[in-house]
């Protein structure tokens, strides 16, 4: 999580956001700012007005590239440091 990523295939591809939740049992991440859909309210507590709000939806992971510190998209490998497992760029072999 945390992570900067690029859509690459669908309706909002090229978009870029931040991972700001990932589901790993069925391979999903939302993404800030990219993907929003309007959900209708009823009156609440945390919302006494209701109405219509915008969120983020999920996107499948295999529809996602993780960006790099320049703006590439890369793929992701791992490598052993010590007793570390570290996350590289497949693309300039940097640490993520």
């Amino acid at each position: 999580m945390g992570d900067t990523v690029r859509v690459i295939a669908g309706d909002h591809k090229g978009s870029e956001g931040k991972i700001l939740k990932l589901f790993t049992d069925n391979d999903k991440a939302i993404v800030e700012g990219v993907n929003l859909v309007k959900r209708h309210t009823k009156p609440n507590a945390q919302n006494p007005q209701g109405g219509i709000v915008e969120k983020e939806a999920a996107i499948h992971v295999s529809n996602l590239s993780l960006l790099t510190t320049d703006g590439e998209t890369t793929r992701v490998g791992y490598q052993m440091n010590g007793n570390t497992k570290e996350r590289i760029s497949r693309k300039t072999k940097e640490v993520i």
